[in-house]
């Protein structure tokens, strides 16, 4: 049966799919994930087929050639445990490897089960990214006035938005940032010091109450404004926030807003570490695209 396994480039319905299945999986997608990610880079979807079915995929997705980030690795359960994931995963990584500069670091956020699966193709570990989830009251106060000034994400010149992104991130992300921050259901804030952006911060509906992400700030202080507001976004459900473990603020965060653990992950890397500031991520976009 493994020899008959074929990968191929999905096409736009398939992300759908492949969705819907991470929904099932538990991983909780946002509402407009499908093509969001796909306008970010549509190259970035392999299919797994089986004769003439779909029974799995993932994303491998280049930002410029300089960054590569692995995710959405699903096989339908009746398949697994038989090879044919392993396969997907190799065919995935050479594709990602042939759309790269060469030298390139390629990331990825992979389950702790499969950590020691990782590293046997590579990937050294980095730190866990932890989901944490809150529960936001239906009657949520507006949040108090601070030292912040909190504003919608849209009156920020977006060459100031890239340019903050891209101390958290590896590689500059712009046709996805313009996308993500103004997607449909979801909410997208800057805070300001002087007239100067010191972090943002996405709040977007997910099959299950909402998600933060990304959460980006020079401090502790401008995360928790952005976050206090962001989370008002959410009245009468679930919050969740996806926090990076080498940012102690982060996780000091999230313990502050008494967030339970529910999830997590371990950020891997092929080839060098980015060089980012870590201490500004109190929150990561994506376990999909990074």
């Amino acid at each position: 049966m493994a020899n008959a396994l074929v990968t191929r480039s999905m096409a736009r319905p398939e992300v759908d799919a492949l969705v819907d299945w991470a929904a099932r999986e538990g991983w909780n997608p946002g509402l407009h994930d499908a093509e969001l990610f796909w306008a970010t880079d549509p190259d970035a979807f392999v299919a797994a087929d089986l004769g003439d079915e779909l029974i799995g995929g993932g994303a491998i997705t280049s930002y410029g050639g300089t960054f590569g980030f692995m995710g959405f690795f699903i096989v339908r359960p009746e398949f697994r445990g038989c090879g044919l994931g392993n396969r997907l995963w190799h065919a995935r990584l050479e594709r990602l490897l042939a759309r790269l500069s060469p030298g390139a670091s390629i990331g990825m956020d992979g389950v702790f089960a499969m950590q020691d699966y990782y590293a046997k193709g590579g990937f050294a570990f980095s730190h866990r990214d932890i989901r944490y989830r809150a529960e936001v009251p239906g009657n949520a106060p507006t949040p108090a006035d601070s030292d912040q000034d909190i504003v919608p994400l849209a009156g920020v010149p977006f060459e100031q938005i890239l340019d903050y992104d891209l101390s958290c991130f590896p590689a500059a992300r712009s046709s996805f940032l313009k996308g993500w921050i103004s997607q449909p259901d979801a909410l997208a804030l800057g805070c300001q010091r002087e007239g100067e952006l010191c972090g943002y911060g996405v709040i977007r509906r997910c099959g299950e109450g909402c998600k933060i992400g990304p959460l980006f700030a020079d401090d502790t202080a401008a995360a928790t404004a952005l976050f206090a507001h962001l989370s008002a976004f959410a009245a009468g459900g679930p919050v969740f926030l996806d926090a990076p473990e080498n940012n102690p603020a982060a996780i000091e965060l999230a313990h502050r807003q008494r967030m339970v653990e529910v999830f997590g992950c371990a950020r891997m890397y092929l080839g060098p570490f980015p060089d980012v500031a870590h201490e500004r991520v109190f929150g990561v976009t994506t376990f999909e695209l990074g």
